[in-house]
């Protein structure tokens, strides 16, 4: 995953303020937990921080050792496939539950429940068992989604005067999980005597780790009742909001051919396991970089039409390089690749945000976008795996790659007009 997709429910423009609140219906607003000292408000950011690097190993690692979990499990080109796309799937069909916990359990004590079933998820892949390795994923899956929603929501809530500086750090935790489990999964396997399902059980870890420092900050807080008291009409039959959600879930398809094509594609290209890890490592901490810059490019134009259009060019020209440029280039295609991607990401989350008239509409089509776009990107990575199965190489999926930028780029545009969705936010 990309960086700011990573942060899934937030954006940050000019200002430095957290605009989209997952749960932006309550009413009345939820009371922050009283972080009395600073110590524990430290502690606090570190533990969202610390959770955040716990949100994208689960992609980043399988496709590091794609080829030996197909060999050890027998899998086929499908069930590689399906193994690629199940955690993308998780996140479009769960994330629409994560308020609904969050208002029946407390946003803290639902995040707890989060890290602790994504180190169980997490656990569970490390076992010889096929039907176990996709449980787990779709366990992991859908904590991630529930975790995407909640994070900024209390950044915001109890960071507000620091949200600019906690979305930078999460930000980068997110990007830096992911390069982590990237670049070290495959090392990790060679330590553990080649045992693949050890290497991808070890994310389990540093999940179980930041769990134990936050179970006592969640059992301090006090729990918090919320009920809804806004709704949003007309947003689902919205030209506009199509095409945000369009451009969302195709700007994301890409990515997700990222993590989980990237590494199987370098290492048929003739480069090595340890090298085609550091590769997509360094293309996700690009990202990072791209994704804290180009909000505050797209905020200062007319509209957002050329960035969305520019950044669709590049993250797909780039992708096409690392299936055909020569090998000794594929780092420069790697970073131009985080470029585009983590840019994309950024100004989609900045567009929700900029389409919408007040905060309720934001949530609630950045709910819209995340569940529909999101289902959308999982068709990216099945069907490229589909046609590697079809082919015997991935040359053919630069097909794929091209309508996908193309569509994206299209809905960039159109996305990208200085307008706001049709719609009216009502109390109930």
């Amino acid at each position: 995953m990309t960086a700011i997709e990573q942060t899934d429910d937030a954006a940050v423009i000019d200002d430095g303020r957290q605009l989209i609140d997952a749960e932006a219906d309550s009413l009345p607003p939820p009371a922050p937990p009283q972080l009395a000292t600073t110590r524990g408000r430290l502690l606090l950011a570190v533990s969202l921080v610390l959770i955040a690097f716990n949100l994208r190993p689960l992609f980043s690692s399988a496709s590091a050792l794609l080829p030996e979990i197909r060999t050890g499990l027998g899998l086929g080109s499908f069930g590689a496939s399906l193994l690629t796309t199940l955690p993308v799937v998780c996140l479009g069909a769960f994330s629409p539950l994560a308020p609904r916990l969050a208002q029946r359990f407390g946003a803290e004590r639902t995040l707890l429940g989060v890290i602790a079933l994504l180190a169980l998820g997490t656990a569970m892949r490390g076992l010889a068992s096929v039907p176990l390795l996709f449980v787990g994923t779709a366990l992991a899956g859908a904590c991630i989604a529930v975790g995407n929603v909640l994070l900024p929501g209390l950044v915001k809530r109890d960071f507000a005067d620091r949200a600019a500086l906690m979305t930078g750090c999460y930000t980068m935790a997110l990007c830096a999980g992911a390069a982590c489990a990237a670049g070290f999964t495959l090392p990790l396997e060679t330590l553990m005597s080649g045992s693949y399902g050890m290497a991808l059980a070890a994310w389990a870890v540093p999940a179980l780790v930041v769990g134990l420092i936050f179970l006592p900050q969640v059992l301090s807080m006090p729990k918090t009742a919320r009920r809804t008291g806004f709704r949003v009409i007309g947003l689902w039959r919205d030209r506009l909001a199509w095409h945000v959600t369009l451009f969302m879930g195709l700007q994301s398809a890409l990515a997700y051919c990222v993590f989980g094509w990237l590494a199987p594609i370098l290492r048929e290209r003739g480069i090595d396991g340890v090298t085609a890890g550091a590769i997509v490592s360094v293309s996700v901490m690009v990202q990072a970089g791209s994704c804290l810059v180009a909000p505050h490019l797209a905020v200062r134009g007319r509209d957002q039409r050329i960035i969305n259009v520019v950044l669709c060019t590049i993250a797909m020209i780039a992708l096409l390089g690392l299936l055909f440029a020569p090998l000794w280039s594929v780092w420069f295609w790697a970073v131009l690749q985080g470029v585009g991607q983590g840019g994309l990401i950024a100004v989609a989350m900045t567009v929700i945000v900029l389409r919408s008239p007040d905060p309720h509409v934001a949530a609630h089509l950045s709910g819209m976008a995340q569940c529909v776009g999101y289902l959308l990107a999982a068709i990216g990575p099945l069907v490229v795996g589909i046609i590697h199965g079809w082919t015997g190489g991935f040359g053919s999926t630069a097909i794929v790659f091209i309508l996908l930028g193309l569509g994206a780029a299209i809905n960039g545009w159109l996305a990208g007009k200085a307008e706001h969705v049709a719609t009216r936010t009502v109390g109930i």
